[in-house]
């Protein structure tokens, strides 16, 4: 407001004028910056991680309200399934969230490893990461058996109880040659080969060691093709998958990158359906990402800019548009400007949508190119990141409620996030164990913020209109997930 200095301006009805001015634009469209500090955001999104870990804690855990849990996981089936990470705010191992949220953190470590490393968040990014490659390890025992699940759905969400007293049976669930589930193996291989590339750096033996189960899982799904929740159907009720095809593409293009081998290039120009202009990016629908490392391939001169290969770009591109509001099929904003795709946790999929276009803009910007959409318009790299950047200054608190949806981040963010450790007393303090149904009588219908603050969670976030109450029985917007915020770490370090 530099003009306000000059002589003329220098009134109270001027300056009153301003001020009124400003008000009515950050009280109605949250349009001025929550002056965000996106390096406190990475630190804090890295944080949660911690939060959701699942076995016996290490020496180095920062997240103290939480203590070990689930210590016999996996011991129905005579094998160590400890470990890994708790998906959302149940007590539940879902493989298949799992799985994509591995990719992330390994995708936003490859791509922005520089800036985490500028914000000392690089070392915490991988720590992250190998918590869930440790466990993915484990869960592939044998070529062509890879344990998708832990615990019963249906049962742990009938309970409330923190991770520490869980009494729910926790049953092992699997694929294998007779139950198979080409989509779960190959998400999971797509994790396993991304992290092979933000391993192998550091730990080259480790590289090796997750490129071999990489391998051997998208043989396995190639091999055995079909739907995983048909053969785990209590993961239906939660995490259904729409197909395999998706998943095949997206583990073929990490594995690509990670060896170099021509059989996997070759699975993705031979492949029949490139997935056309998707809608969104999500744990069931990786079509996009394999569409953004095809182009990066393109830019890079490493393929012809022709077939099969043009069109994996074009289609991430159009993507890219449509979320630029320059496209056939624009997505949808909310009043205060959110990115608006689905109405149960949207927060994933604004995401997931940001990291594409953060991760874009630096393909674009190394190939000093642009994108031309459909109606005439350009976007030039900055455009990306700007718009990328727009929607985490929503998230932190740029809205019109002026409410962080990261939970721990400001003073103003979600108190009672629908979260079961977070919303009863850590058994630090009170060693007394919660029974399934008292958890549900002393802390869920609690109207009290949560005891412990689940710091860096991202919550589901508020409705197509910006609205939303905080409240820990609506779970369709207050539930934190991982799928959530592994992308975001990427994001918050392209910014930072």
């Amino acid at each position: 407001m530099s003009y306000v200095s000059s002589q003329c301006f220098i009134t109270i009805k001027s300056i009153c004028t301003v001020l009124l001015l400003l008000l009515s634009i950050t009280t109605t469209s949250g349009a001025i910056s929550a002056n965000s500090n996106y390096g406190e955001a990475l630190t804090k999104s890295l944080l949660y991680f911690e939060a959701q870990r699942s076995g016996k804690l290490p020496s180095n855990q920062r997240v103290t309200w939480r203590g070990d849990s689930a210590l016999r996981d996996g011991s129905d089936a005579h094998i160590d399934l400890t470990g890994g990470y708790y998906d959302a705010g149940d007590n539940m191992k879902f493989g298949f969230p799992l799985a994509f949220t591995t990719t992330m953190l390994a995708w936003s470590s490859l791509e922005m490893e520089s800036q985490l490393k500028a914000h000392h968040e690089h070392e915490n990014t991988l720590a992250a990461l190998r918590w869930a490659t440790d466990y993915l390890i484990k869960a592939h025992p044998e070529s062509n058996i890879l344990y998708g699940q832990v615990g019963d759905g249906n049962l742990d969400h009938a309970c409330w109880m923190r991770p520490e007293d869980m009494t729910t049976p926790r049953p092992s669930y699997r694929i294998d040659a007779q139950h198979p589930g080409a989509d779960l193996a190959g998400e999971t291989a797509a994790a396993m080969a991304a992290a092979s590339l933000a391993f192998a750096p550091s730990d080259a033996a480790y590289a090796k060691t997750l490129i071999g189960h990489a391998k051997d899982l998208f043989e396995f799904a190639k091999e055995y093709p079909g739907v995983y929740h048909y053969s785990i159907p209590n993961a239906g009720g939660f995490y259904p998958s729409s197909g395999y095809e998706d998943e095949l593409l997206w583990a073929a293009a990490w594995l690509h990158r990670a060896t170099g081998d021509q059989t996997y290039l070759d699975y993705l120009t031979q492949a029949s359906n490139s997935g056309g202009a998707r809608f969104v990016f999500a744990w069931d629908d990786k079509f996009l990402g394999a569409q953004v490392l095809v182009a990066k391939l393109v830019f890079e001169g490493k393929v012809k800019n022709e077939g099969k290969m043009i069109e994996y770009k074009s289609m991430a591109e159009q993507f890219i548009c449509n979320c630029a509001q320059k496209g056939f099929n624009n997505v949808k904003k909310t009043p205060g400007g959110l990115l608006w795709f689905l109405s149960w946790d949207n927060l994933q999929y604004t995401a997931t949508a940001s990291f594409a276009l953060a991760t874009y803009a630096k393909y674009l910007e190394a190939g000093q190119t642009s994108i031309q959409c459909p109606n005439g318009g350009v976007l030039q790299a900055s455009d990306l990141l700007n718009l990328a950047r727009a929607q985490v200054d929503y998230i932190l608190g740029s809205n019109p409620k002026n409410m962080s949806y990261m939970v721990g981040y400001g003073t103003n963010y979600p108190k009672r996030p629908h979260h079961r450790g977070a919303s009863i007393v850590s058994i630090k303090n009170d060693p007394k164990p919660v029974t399934c149904n008292g958890g549900f009588e002393a802390w869920y219908n609690n109207p009290k913020p949560n005891p412990n603050v689940l710091v860096g969670a991202i919550v589901g976030g508020p409705d197509e209109y910006d609205a939303y109450g905080d409240e820990r029985s609506d779970f369709q917007h207050d539930e934190p997930d991982t799928v959530t915020v592994a992308p975001l770490v990427g994001v918050l370090a392209a910014i930072a």
